[in-house]
């Protein structure tokens, strides 16, 4: 059974760090993301790395400020999010991808993503 689980998430001041996890098991993935959705809006991506290898993709909006790393032996994959800003508010889904490596893949998209968490509330305070 498959099993995605963020933590992590919580109430912060402008400006503030906050750092999720993801732990992700019952399958070997070759991708993991995080994506978020405010109220009202779309889901949107905002930080994705393969796997084992380590490349990343990050949104324009989190560039410098988000960092994403991974533990292969561990199956977890970790969001440092510093500078925080309102903006930023939003439920945070880890998303898992077990599809292989012959199917071309598109980190933004969420269909590129098979195995979803339930989501962390991260607030931003101003």
């Amino acid at each position: 059974q498959v099993q995605v689980v963020e933590s992590g998430g919580g109430l912060v001041q402008a400006g503030g760090s906050l750092r999720l996890s993801c732990a992700a098991s019952g399958r070997t993935f070759t991708a993991r993301a995080w994506f978020r959705q405010a109220p009202g809006k779309e889901r949107e991506f905002v930080v994705a790395i393969t796997l084992p290898g380590g490349n990343t993709f990050y949104a324009d909006s989190v560039k410098g400020r988000f960092t994403i790393s991974r533990d292969n032996a561990k199956n977890t994959v970790d969001l440092q999010m510093n500078t925080l800003k309102p903006d930023d508010t939003a439920v945070y889904y880890c998303a898992a991808r077990s599809i292989g490596y012959s199917t071309t893949y598109s980190p933004q998209s969420t269909s590129a993503y098979d195995y979803w968490g339930q989501g962390t509330q991260v607030t931003v305070s101003s």
